[in-house]
């Protein structure tokens, strides 16, 4: 695509040769592949005879049977823990709904013995004031025995 360059001749470069290193068996990555290993005993040699009489000759295969399937329950228990949920936290809010309600009626009372605190408080004060007890701890002045001296009023 484009020309070479002419006018510089193009620089030696001495052959770099790298060897492999071996991988020991620690420095493996991954484990080496098993090898497969033959049975034992060689099964036994069927022949059979067709209908039109010629035999067949061959190994005799054991049919695979499948391993029987585990008895699933009617409800998972994904469904089952669900439903369990629900009802412990249908009881929660029920047992939650009650609390907030002995609060209002325990908070319904603090506020009841309040009122009924400053009622009687007041009604004593209101008796301390105006009852009409004979000594209320002032000096009585008897103005009948006053002798006013400037008027020249004598009593």
């Amino acid at each position: 695509m484009y020309p070479d360059h002419t006018d510089n001749a193009p620089a030696v470069r001495a052959p770099e040769v790298h060897q492999p290193t071996p991988l020991t068996p620690a420095m493996a990555p991954y484990p080496a592949p098993l090898a497969t290993v033959q049975p034992h005993t060689m099964p036994a040699v069927a022949s059979v005879v067709l209908p039109d009489g010629r035999v067949v000759t061959g190994y005799a295969i054991t049919p695979i049977q499948p391993e029987p399937l585990a008895a699933k329950p009617v409800v998972s228990r994904a469904a089952v823990n669900i439903a369990i949920g629900g009802i412990g936290f249908g009881a929660v809010c029920g047992g939650l709904v009650l609390l907030t309600t002995f609060i209002a009626a325990l908070a319904a009372l603090i506020h009841q013995l309040i009122i009924l605190a400053a009622v009687i408080f007041g009604g004593w004060v209101a008796v301390q004031v105006f009852g009409a007890s004979g000594h209320r701890g002032a000096t009585t002045v008897n103005i009948r025995k006053a002798v006013i001296k400037r008027n020249h009023f004598h009593g």
